[in-house]
């Protein structure tokens, strides 16, 4: 056994001097060394030039190279050129993090290049790689596989079809059919950037990430997998409960149960049908509660026809079949045949109720109803609008249509409406009621002017116009030839036409406020982001704000060494 011993370490003394005296020149800082060589051989037929090593019953053989060891069964290595081929059991170590193993390997001391195949794994202490082909570039410090691989850290297990490691940086950028698996969601991408520490993943082309209780689509975003939180900037998309929430850039919290969107928003309530749309809003899912803000306009269908609900501010609460919705300030509303406007709106799907709050003003096509207060009530079981309330100081107006001058008008303490088929057909003026009515004969012709005062009015209405006027109660009044009756005495006390502000189309609820809005710049939907100096900062933000006594510090600009990926 001592001989043999012997034996080997004058072979190994004889080939380090010939390796040294082919090639003087790489001996000097590149060369790739034999640290145990064990058994020796030459095979000139096969692997002409090179010298083979094969390990021994003790060791395996190993090389060195510019800080990297390298154990295998089998070494081919061909010292002029500076590369060895290495077979069974290859172990690379680099450092005192990076390892990788495989069955084949070959290696180029020049390039610092290792192909490695045959069960190749690759660990870093806190992640492991594993394909069936790897690439080692040392040089860069990047790995990386094109035909299959998978990689699993303590939070997830990521596949995909290519993927470089980036080991500087500590992230792994994979690319085509892009899986991420974790017991809480799974994500699927065409191309996904992971940051090793962070678990952080930034999401380029179509990307779908799909929770226990919420689904994401985005073509650009961002996703803290350690709790559930990121965002998305290009087509976002996101399915959380019962609402989809769309927009140019959506954050999304699990762990608070809150999504946000910013610019060119749609909020749609797949239960109810209704959409909220506007550049700002905020939902929040444990509270059954949206927020929304920037020309946010509230859109509901009401018997085939749409009824847009405006305001500087929209809320909307409470349960699935108990949705309440606010508009604030400069409240607005407009549906084919009805619109109308007031400080603001209070519309309650479980009551069915609909108040116009703080000087309301209500426009049925060319009839003008005011009142300190107006309902409209819808009936539960169709969602059809049922009825109408008008409290305190009723009010309604109308253009005489043919002449184009008078005004039909009556008025009284409160009023009542019922709607048939969506359209207001019946009108009860109750206490201190008064009328003023142009009164026309079959061929047009104006007979006079009615001007009447009673307790009760009915007036039936047939295509938005009155047909016909009971009074009710001791009725007092006449038919004034036009001629008798001052044109001073031709409008009731309280009489204001506000005909100029009659809302005509669903772009007249908004102001030229809402319509000059200057939206947010989101950065990354026109512009590039340099991903690795926004992680650098992130992870540096995380950490200062964990800090005990911290303060913020203002971001610096952050120089990263880039390295270019082979395709």
């Amino acid at each position: 056994m001592v001989l043999k011993r012997f034996f080997h370490f004058i072979v190994f003394l004889f080939v380090l001097k010939i390796c040294a005296q082919e090639n003087p020149d790489q001996t000097q800082g590149r060369q790739i060394n034999i640290v145990y060589g064990a058994n020796f051989t030459k095979d000139e037929a096969q692997f002409p030039g090179a010298s083979i090593f094969s390990k021994d019953d003790e060791r395996q053989v190993q090389f060195e190279h510019q800080g990297a060891d390298l154990w295998c069964d089998i070494a081919i290595f061909y010292n002029q050129e500076n590369r060895l081929k290495a077979i069974g059991n290859i172990r690379l170590q680099q450092g005192d993090s990076i390892e990788m193993n495989s069955g084949k390997m070959d290696y180029d001391g020049n390039t610092k290049l290792a192909k490695a195949w045959e069960n190749v794994d690759l660990s870093d202490g806190k992640m492991t790689l594993t394909t069936d082909t790897l690439y080692f570039d040392r040089e860069n410090q990047l790995s990386y596989y094109r035909s299959g691989g998978k990689v699993v850290d303590s939070v997830n297990v990521l596949t995909s079809k290519i993927g470089n490691y980036f080991m500087e940086l500590k992230k792994v950028q994979f690319r085509n059919k892009v899986h991420i698996d974790n017991p809480e969601y799974i994500i699927d991408s065409e191309q996904l950037d992971y940051y090793r520490v962070s678990k952080n993943a930034y999401m380029y082309g179509p990307s779908t990430i799909t929770g226990e209780e919420y689904k994401i689509y985005c073509e650009r975003g961002f996703y803290d997998t350690k709790i559930e939180q990121g965002y998305g900037v290009k087509n976002t998309k996101i399915e959380y409960s019962n609402r989809i929430i769309e927009g140019d850039s959506v954050y999304f919290d699990k762990a608070s149960s809150f999504a946000s969107a910013t610019n060119n928003i749609q909020v749609t309530d797949t239960i109810n049908n209704g959409v909220i749309r506007a550049h700002y809003a905020e939902v929040y899912k444990e509270k059954d509660s949206v927020f929304a803000t920037k020309r946010a306009v509230a859109i509901n269908l009401v018997q085939q026809d749409s009824l847009y609900i405006h305001g500087d501010t929209l809320m909307v609460t409470g349960k699935p079949e108990e949705r309440v919705l606010r508009a604030f300030r400069n409240a607005k509303f407009y549906k084919t045949d009805l619109s109308g406007k007031c400080d603001s709106i209070h519309s309650e799907q479980k009551t069915g109720i609909t108040q116009l709050i703080k000087n309301p003003i209500l426009w049925n096509v060319e009839n003008q109803i005011t009142g300190d207060s107006i309902h409209l009530i819808s009936d539960l079981e169709t969602e059809k609008l049922d009825s109408l309330k008008v409290l305190e100081n009723a009010f309604i107006i109308s253009l005489d249509t043919i002449s184009n001058e008078g005004y039909n008008q009556a008025k009284g303490k409160d009023l009542f409406g019922k709607f048939i088929e969506n359209e207001l057909k019946i009108i009860d003026l109750v206490r201190n009621t008064e009328v003023i009515y142009y009164v026309y004969n079959d061929d047009q012709e104006l007979i006079g002017i009615d001007k009447t005062i009673c307790s009760k009015i009915r007036l039936l209405m047939a295509n938005n116009d009155i047909e016909d006027i009971t009074f009710f109660v001791n009725p007092d009044g006449d038919i004034f030839p036009e001629l008798d009756l001052p044109v001073e005495s031709r409008k009731l006390k309280g009489f204001v036409w506000r005909g100029e502000e009659r809302i005509l189309s669903k772009e007249d609820i908004f102001d030229e406020d809402d319509n000059n809005l200057e939206l947010v710049k989101i950065r990354g939907i026109d512009d590039s982001i340099d991903i690795d100096t926004e992680e650098k900062e992130r992870q540096k933000n995380q950490s200062i704000s964990s800090a005990p006594n911290s303060q913020a510090v203002k971001p610096k600009k952050t120089q990263v060494k880039k390295v270019q990926a082979p395709q």
